[in-house]
């Protein structure tokens, strides 16, 4: 038969804290699931960590016990993500989010003379702006996992005749006269 965790006797510092996390609407989703495993053992002291984790929305019942068994052993802290194996980001949080901020405007709005942000244009004003050099993939993933898509151009030139057949006179003289097409026989 395996051994039921419980849960540590808690400081009232530490039940007012834990209570204030798992009602939080401003702290991370994640903390705020754990946190609510240890109230839901606090509220009942009977309950055993795996039906707390389940009541705090964690499919596996493992995790109640995971996280209970971390709670006691290092406190609040233990709720806490660990730091993840990898390099380290190079660019912080406040780096993407100036990028993703001038994304959102318009680039004539900026004094810019093109209405569209491209690849390379959005990459030079921001080392304009922010004197940082993203390369091209970090600004495709920040702007892809932002929900912005990339409009492709239409090129209007090509095959001018199938969209406009009055385009040569509308055009106007040029250096090289273009022959009209030779109208379908019928």
């Amino acid at each position: 038969m395996r051994k039921v965790v419980k849960l540590r006797d808690l400081t009232s510092e530490e039940e007012t804290e834990v209570r204030r996390v798992a009602g939080s609407r401003k702290e991370a989703h994640r903390l705020v699931q754990r946190a609510k495993v240890i109230v839901a053992m606090l509220d009942d002291p009977k309950l055993h960590a795996s039906h707390a984790g389940q009541k705090a929305g964690f499919e596996s019942t493992q995790m109640g016990i995971n996280w209970v068994k971390r709670f006691n052993a290092e406190g609040i802290a233990g709720l806490e993500d660990k730091p993840k194996p990898g390099r380290p980001r190079t660019h912080d949080q406040s780096v993407r989010s100036s990028l993703i901020a001038l994304v959102r405007q318009k680039p004539d709005s900026l004094g810019y003379p093109f209405k569209l942000w491209t690849l390379e244009r959005l990459q030079s004003a921001f080392q304009e702006r922010q004197g940082v050099h993203l390369s091209d993939s970090t600004i495709w993933e920040w702007v892809e996992a932002e929900g912005f898509r990339w409009k492709r151009q239409e090129s209007w030139f090509h095959d001018v005749e199938k969209s406009d057949p009055q385009f040569v006179e509308k055009r106007g003289a040029s250096s090289q006269p273009i022959k009209p097409p030779s109208p379908a026989h019928v």
